[in-house]
């Protein structure tokens, strides 16, 4: 049914699903076309779960009638089949007390978003022409699919969908052409130490900069096999097959939670899950010599990681250490140190890597993204992280900022984004210490759909060059997700396709920049102003940071920015209630971009909410 000018929706999901983001998104965006919109409370949440229940189907019903709700959408992203019951038992349910406009009632359509898995069943079960949303989906594609004329779409959107759109037909036209079939070899192995002992990515990163052959390449990789001894030399033959190509340069090595947790240990009876089951230092060495001339690199360990970095070191000669700081603890279920030992152990591990000489790469941003935390936050954590390593003597820091997190993110508000963390970390920058960029395509970015997510996979490489247009040496590095992401683990031949897309789009699109047949995106206007913006209130915000917390560059300091909520985590799972204060903070897609908001959805600038903490704090003592 076409949409009449005053229909009101509702949204529902199981309190079960902390995943809100994609419910609050699109209402913010049916509000902005003027539309009513209603998010269902806690108490609709949970009787969900239970709905055939005594009075919880009641409780649905009479706020569906009392809202005056006309349009109903029911989220869950968690097990496709329990998506399935839970949609289809209230829509049953529905139709029997005939709430649908057929038979007399209020609602006049009915949508279920989730996992493409679930909404595959949910077809299944209610017919091809029943509206699901697998969640590949733009925000125009999203508006329009609900039938909002195009009159109502807000100027905003609009202006947005113009730069993506832009990017997805040049990408969409690269792909059809298969032109990137002719990418073959990066050349990046002419200096001496290429693939000895003695080879660095320093080494690398500035022979291919003196010859402008920019970016290195690096993707992360491992079979899944749950036989470890065939795993392990499933991924050997990998590591030789990938390095005859000459396309990659770091091997990220998707190691398993058991080599992380419990790295040469007996592992009888623990549950390994997936990545490379990798236990023992003549592993690591094996590894490293199948992989040469490629660099290689790992996760950290959860436990014992200064040591876990000394080993990486003597036995990979490692390209470069990463370290999450708060994460990859008992707060995302990864290890078993609390935050505060987490980044204890990280502290004492980035004082062993500067005696190395080795860059270190803080993965820390994305971690804050993940669990729903707004852009500001985003920005801050990785300056933090990036201040307190060059405060312990690190010398190069690998900046990665992973795109389209949220993927409901605007490619204008990605670039501001970018550009506001890269402008205010590389105030950093001295003769002692060098900042290099490393981009990459959000982890929950590409469609299920193949041929779509090879067009994914150019258009966000566009998004990528369009971060420092006029500089060719950026970024540096490009951390190369495989277009099969969503559907399937990356083989070889599909990394190797993915390298060549993405070599080939970055090429392409700096052509058609320099023949003017694209916009140049470093004076695009509305990307300067929301830059301008993200970065002054980061900037400010660090200073009461500063002020407030004497000692914030202390594993001590970064734990308090946690517990008293200065980073917001809404979706972050605190069973045991350790971090009120960080949970409690609500966020929302505003004007493409993420924010913390009060109850009502206004956005609360950062600067003000940490003056209200602080004031908090000093009324409670």
């Amino acid at each position: 049914m076409e949409l009449l000018p005053h229909e009101v929706f509702g949204f529902i999901k199981p309190y079960i699903d902390v995943h809100t983001l994609g419910i609050t998104t699109i209402s913010n965006l049916l509000k902005d076309c003027g539309y009513q919109t209603f998010i269902a409370p806690t108490a609709i949440s949970e009787a969900i779960v239970n709905i055939n229940k005594l009075n919880n189907f009641s409780l649905l019903k009479n706020w569906i009638i009392t809202n005056n709700i006309t349009r109903l959408g029911f989220s869950y992203r968690l097990d496709p089949q329990e998506a399935c019951e839970y949609f289809c038992r209230i829509y049953s349910l529905l139709k029997d007390y005939k709430l649908f406009a057929e038979n007399g009632g209020i609602l006049r359509g009915i949508f279920f978003a989730g996992l493409p898995d679930a909404c595959r069943l949910v077809k299944k079960e209610l017919g091809e022409n029943f509206l699901v949303f697998p969640g590949d989906e733009t925000p125009i594609e999203s508006l329009t699919m609900l039938g909002v004329p195009q009159s109502k779409l807000p100027h905003d959107i609009c202006q947005n969908s113009n730069y993506d759109t832009m990017r997805w037909n040049f990408a969409k036209e690269l792909i059809s052409s298969e032109k990137y079939k002719l990418i073959t070899d990066t050349n990046h192995l002419g200096y001496p130490e290429a693939g000895t002992n003695k080879d660095s990515f320093i080494a690398r990163l500035n022979y291919c900069k003196e010859k402008k052959r920019l970016p290195l390449i690096r993707v992360h990789a491992g079979p899944y096999n749950p036989n470890r001894i065939e795993a392990i030399k499933e991924f050997t033959s990998w590591c030789k097959e990938l390095a005859s190509k000459r396309l990659l340069d770091v091997l990220s090595i998707g190691s398993s939670q058991l080599t992380q947790s419990h790295f040469g240990e007996d592992w009888h009876g623990l549950p390994n899950g997936g990545g490379v089951p990798i236990n023992s230092e003549l592993e690591y060495r094996e590894i490293k010599e199948a992989a040469s001339p490629m660099l290689v690199r790992t996760y950290a360990g959860t436990k014992n990681v200064p040591d876990m970095a000394v080993m990486h070191e003597k036995c990979l000669n490692i390209s470069w250490h990463a370290l999450s700081f708060w994460w990859f603890c008992e707060i995302d279920g990864r290890g078993q140190n609390t935050v505060l030992q987490n980044l204890k152990e990280h502290i004492e591990t980035i004082k062993y890597i500067a005696t190395t000489g080795k860059p270190l790469e803080p993965n820390v941003p994305h971690h804050f993204a993940f669990r729903g935390a707004d852009d500001i936050t985003y920005i801050i954590s990785a300056y933090l992280a990036a201040k307190t390593a060059k405060k312990l003597g690190i010398k190069n820091l690998i900046l990665q900022n992973m795109l389209n997190t949220p993927k409901y993110t605007w490619g204008v508000q990605d670039l501001a984004k970018g550009r506001a963390m890269l402008k205010i970390i590389r105030e950093l920058e001295d003769k002692n210490f060098t900042v290099s960029l490393q981009t990459r395509a959000g982890l929950d970015y590409f469609s299920p759909d193949i041929e779509k997510a090879k067009i994914q996979l150019a258009a966000v490489t566009a998004l990528m060059d369009d971060l420092d247009p006029d500089n060719d040496n950026s970024p540096e590095i490009i951390h190369v997700v495989s277009y099969s992401e969503a559907v399937r683990l990356a083989t070889p031949p599909i990394i190797t396709e993915s390298i060549q897309i993405t070599l080939s789009a970055l090429y392409e699109y700096r052509r058609l920049r320099k023949l003017g047949l694209i916009e140049n995106m470093a004076y695009n206007k509305d990307v300067q102003d929301r830059t301008t913006d993200l970065y002054e209130e980061a900037k400010e915000s660090i200073q009461i940071l500063e002020k407030y917390i004497p000692n914030l560059y202390t594993a001590e300091g970064l734990y308090q920015v946690f517990k008293e909520g200065f980073f917001p985590v809404p979706y972050m799972i605190d069973s045991q209630n350790k971090y009120p204060k960080a949970i409690k903070w609500q966020t929302s897609i505003k004007n493409g971009g993420i924010r913390v908001v009060d109850n009502k959805g206004n956005i609360i600038r950062t600067p003000h909410r940490y003056q209200q903490i602080i004031s908090q704090n000093e009324r409670a003592y």
